[in-house]
């Protein structure tokens, strides 16, 4: 009989973010991402030095300590190429750190997009294009293959599901939403409607966000959150099931919840008491699908993903900005693939990070606080106008290669 497993996955991002950039700078200068001022909120290189001070260095060391002492600790990550390249490029050591994890043979990572974009909706050919760039990434830079997929956002739908399963994948990630699940719990494992052979993981939300996003509110009824209580939660969730999916973003670690809450510490103590049990164990995703038969077939024909209590792409596509941008974006793909002109292809594909439309949101309560929280610009207005000006500018860096004889009529 299976033990009874935690499927810890984390998701691993960083995007390049639009500077200040102007009308008056379209046409004249062709650098969207590099602000030159050091204390900009929109300072790619210093928000990830940051993040990397807070999160990746000490989540990573933490990690590395966790499975040299318990032989059982598996963890799964996803990690974006634009956090590769940035990590690349601006901290090394915590690129090297994320190696040393995955050379234990107790890390896996997932497979999804190169530029964390919502391509998949806008344009087939490009959503695989950067599905192989980012495999042949992770095969690079970590000597693995990548079995399992999540799509941006953990977004997903019957639609998705077949493609994974016509590309080769075992497993798929979603979100476990009470109104897709019914009667159901996201505790097993299940195979999407319509496909033969992939395998479906639910993230088990009210648990993963217990950590996510309630942890540091003191607000919060249960607050403060203990490594017994939490324990018990994860007990009574499995007592009669096979797993607990744990999905969520690494930055939870050190950057959301900061390191004065206390997390650090939950987190190692709650490892240790979970295996203190030898009925209890960690999963990765493959080991998860590896250990356990499709409890049944889910059907999700509309997109579910993990944002905002709507659970539905609206984050990013819920207002006329964010519709005009997107749509403006993928009408340039294939002028910009005929270009031949790389840094034009790799400044259009940063431009496809879904952060970008996520600035844009407009929607208000909570939602609207998550978003604002997460921004780096005063509003989304200038968050569109920004992008919108950078838009502009690939345009007239296609009308110029164009005259330049670089694209074929």
């Amino acid at each position: 009989m299976s033990k009874r497993g935690i499927t810890l996955y984390m998701h691993v991002h960083q995007p390049y973010r639009v500077r200040e950039y102007s009308v008056f700078d379209a046409s004249v200068n062709h650098n969207y991402f590099t602000d030159p001022d050091v204390l900009s909120n929109r300072n790619n290189q210093k928000i990830f030095n940051k993040v990397a001070d807070k999160s990746y260095r000490p989540m990573n060391a933490l990690l590395e300590k966790l499975l040299s002492t318990h032989p059982d600790f598996k963890v799964s990550l996803s990690i974006t190429g634009t956090f590769i390249d940035q990590a690349a490029e601006w901290a090394p050591d915590v690129l090297e750190s994320f190696q040393r994890l995955v050379k234990t043979g107790k890390v896996e990572i997932v497979a999804e997009t190169y530029y964390h974009s919502l391509a998949f909706f806008y344009s087939r050919d490009e959503f695989e294009r950067q599905v192989d760039a980012h495999r042949a990434k992770i095969r690079e830079v970590f000597g693995v293959e990548t079995n399992v997929f999540r799509n941006t956002e953990l977004s997903y739908n019957d639609e998705l599901a077949k493609w994974a399963d016509d590309y080769g994948f075992k497993g798929i990630l979603a979100e476990g939403w009470d109104p897709i699940l019914d009667w159901r719990s996201p505790n097993f494992v299940y195979r999407p409607e319509g496909t033969e052979n992939i395998s479906l993981l639910l993230k088990n939300y009210k648990l993963s966000d217990d950590l996510a996003f309630r942890f540091s509110n003191r607000s919060w009824q249960e607050w403060p959150l203990t490594a017994d209580k939490y324990t018990s939660w994860v007990e009574s969730s499995i007592r009669d099931q096979p797993l607990v999916n744990l999905f969520m973003d690494y930055e939870t670690f050190g950057e959301h919840q900061w390191h004065d809450t206390g997390i650090f510490e939950f987190f190692e103590e709650f490892v240790s008491r979970w295996l203190h049990d030898e009925n209890n164990t960690f999963y990765t995703v493959s080991e998860a699908i590896d250990a356990h038969e499709p409890a049944g077939s889910l059907s999700m024909p509309y997109t579910v993903t993990w944002a905002d209590s709507e659970r539905d792409l609206s984050a990013w596509l819920g207002n006329s900005m964010q519709h005009e941008a997107m749509k403006h974006l993928y009408a340039l793909e294939a002028d910009v693939l005929r270009s031949n002109d790389g840094e034009l292809i790799s400044d259009w594909r940063k431009l496809q990070t879904s952060d970008h439309a996520y600035y844009m949101c407009t929607k208000w309560f909570t939602d609207g606080d998550v978003h604002a929280y997460f921004s780096p610009y005063d509003s989304p207005y200038d968050a569109f106008l920004y992008y919108i000006n950078a838009i502009r500018d690939v345009r007239w860096r296609l009308h110029e290669d164009h005259k330049a004889g670089g694209l074929s009529g």
